[in-house]
């Protein structure tokens, strides 16, 4: 065990001592991952290690662990200790030990961290039967009180449900319970609400710092959310191209950053307010738009037509002007997205779309078969949220881009396309001799960019952007939110820009609709909606994305 240090302080709960990590492929390639990386946690502290995706955060959390030469060919140097017992050399029987019991982990998608054929109880009593040597009954009633204590509703109903019939907010707050099953010394938690909606995302944050209280226990919190660091951490390390390039308190890190490259990080946190432009003449006009779906049981369905009907968008009504942008936001579930389908003529619904391309001309989308749709499908376009599953695999890029031109018949001869491929390529700032490249050979940011250019070749009115940050580091954010503001001064897009993040939004919506439930709860101009929001449901929202509490003041600039 390590002793005091010359002031009297208690040793480190975990040191990694210059750690440095290799990984080999079958052919005995190297690729150094990890750089001389130092870092400290002391007991009850919680300490986030922040940097782009690929800066080593995950792998330095894994090492911890030793889950990587379960699968991996590795070489590793230095030190990591935990408690004063050094990790890298344990027997594996007593690294299994402390896995799940004095260090537990929180990973960030809990959809694939929990096993889909076994219910909630059985997963939760499986560390305590591992490591706590209790009878079945007793873990049975420890894995309630860890559902109730996490805060799961009917926690004698949930830990007998199965994985995907909890929400994605209720299947972390599993995930959380089962990693203090044990009460472990050290949480390590990856991304945990990077996938969660910002009400839920502040629900897990408060339920860390809580529980984290609570047990004394020290959390190591892995992230690129920056805003969530300033909020929960109390030092922080700043991770690229597998180095810890600054180190130090949260405040002092966030007011004095001493490094360019953390500067670079703090200056993609999106800031300010859009100045709200009026925009040209009306381009669409939603008049009571309502979209149900049919819920049926799978029991009954095989037979029966009958079910459940869940109104998805209830009675919407909204203007939107030509080269705006109008920010939709909410929560998972709240229609967004089922609206946007619905204005694209991919889902049925009751209510009227009028759709007014240029003064004088007029269509009424609702009742357009799908054939005379068809023609004004190229002015109507949609960046989805993950580019990956967007752009087909089979694909090169070049005939990813050209699709919409070859399908409506524009763009003239096959090298006259290829010209303007080319040219949709140089708008979106990517270099055209990658035309032939398929879509897994680029980054996220950049399959990003190219179904930007997908839509934007084809020259739409209106460009539907559904979530299209939200898979994408802070600076790659910033980087594409610049691209889009270019794109659209340049080609007078009108944008509808769906989200849950309501700082992306703030810095580029000039007009705000706030969803529940399907319906629309506020709408207006976006600056007076984040000075002065009038709803309690909008208020509340924005509490949760700036980490306010309700006596606090507005929103921060």
């Amino acid at each position: 065990m390590f002793s005091p240090d010359q002031h009297g302080n208690p040793p480190p709960l975990l040191t990694i001592d210059n750690f440095s990590l290799t990984f080999h492929d079958v052919e005995g390639n190297r690729f150094p991952v990890l750089h001389d990386i130092c870092l400290q946690i002391a007991a009850g502290e919680c300490h986030a290690l922040v940097g782009e995706s690929g800066s080593g955060k995950s792998v330095t959390a894994l090492s911890i662990l030793r889950l990587l030469e379960e699968t991996s060919r590795i070489e590793q140097t230095g030190s990591i200790r935990f408690d004063g017992q050094e990790i890298t050399t344990l027997p594996k029987q007593k690294i299994r030990a402390i896995r799940g019991n004095r260090i537990a982990m929180i990973f960030q998608e809990p959809m694939t961290s929990l096993n889909p054929v076994y219910t909630i109880g059985t997963q939760l009593m499986e560390p305590l039967l591992l490591h706590q040597s209790v009878s079945k009954e007793a873990a049975h009633r420890m894995a309630l009180q860890l559902l109730e204590r996490t805060g799961i509703d009917n926690p004698d109903e949930r830990i007998r449900s199965y994985p995907h019939q909890l929400s994605g907010g209720q299947r972390q707050r599993v995930i959380i319970a089962m990693a203090l099953a044990c009460r472990p010394q050290l949480l390590i938690a990856d991304e945990p609400t990077t996938a969660l909606d910002v009400t839920i995302q502040n629900q897990i944050l408060d339920l860390i710092i809580d529980i984290q209280q609570e047990y004394g226990m020290a959390v190591l919190l892995i992230t690129h959310d920056l805003p969530m660091v300033k909020k929960i951490a109390d030092t922080v390390s700043i991770m690229h191209c597998g180095r810890i390039v600054e180190q130090g308190a949260v405040e002092t890190i966030f007011s004095a950053p001493s490094k360019k490259y953390t500067r670079h990080l703090l200056a993609a946190v999106p800031t300010g307010i859009q100045q709200t432009r009026t925009g040209g003449h009306k381009l669409i006009e939603i008049n009571t738009l309502s979209c149900s779906f049919t819920i049926k049981s799978p029991w009954t369905s095989l037979w029966s037509r009958s079910g459940q009907v869940r109104k998805a968008v209830d009675e919407v009504s909204l203007t939107l002007h030509a080269g705006t942008t109008l920010g939709l936001v909410g929560e998972s579930g709240s229609g967004k997205t089922t609206l946007a389908m619905c204005l694209l003529g991919l889902l049925p619904y009751r209510g009227s779309v009028t759709y007014i391309p240029e003064p004088g001309i007029t269509y009424s989308l609702s009742k357009l078969s799908g054939r005379r749709f068809r023609p004004l499908r190229k002015e109507l376009q949609i960046v989805f949220q993950d580019p990956f599953s967007s752009l087909s695999p089979r694909m090169t890029i070049a005939q990813i881009i050209a699709e919409g031109l070859e399908v409506h018949g524009l763009g003239g001869t096959k090298s006259e396309r290829q010209s303007l491929v080319e040219q949709a390529l140089n708008d979106v700032e990517l270099d055209p001799a990658l035309a032939g490249r398929f879509p897994h050979e680029f980054s996220g940011g950049q399959r990003q960019r190219i179904a930007i250019a997908r839509a934007v070749i084809l020259r739409p009115k209106l460009l539907i952007l559904d979530e299209p940050t939200s898979a994408l580091d802070m600076t790659i954010q910033k980087q594409i939110l610049s691209l889009l503001r270019q794109l659209q001064d340049r080609f007078q897009l009108t944008y509808i820009f769906i989200t849950h993040d309501l700082r992306t939004v703030r810095s580029v919506a000039d007009q705000l609709a706030v969803m529940r439930q399907g319906r629309i709860v506020e709408s207006g101009p976006a600056a007076a909606l984040f000075v002065n929001p009038q709803q309690a449901y909008t208020k509340r929202l924005f509490d949760a994305a700036f980490h306010r509490t309700p006596t606090q003041g507005g929103y921060p600039l």
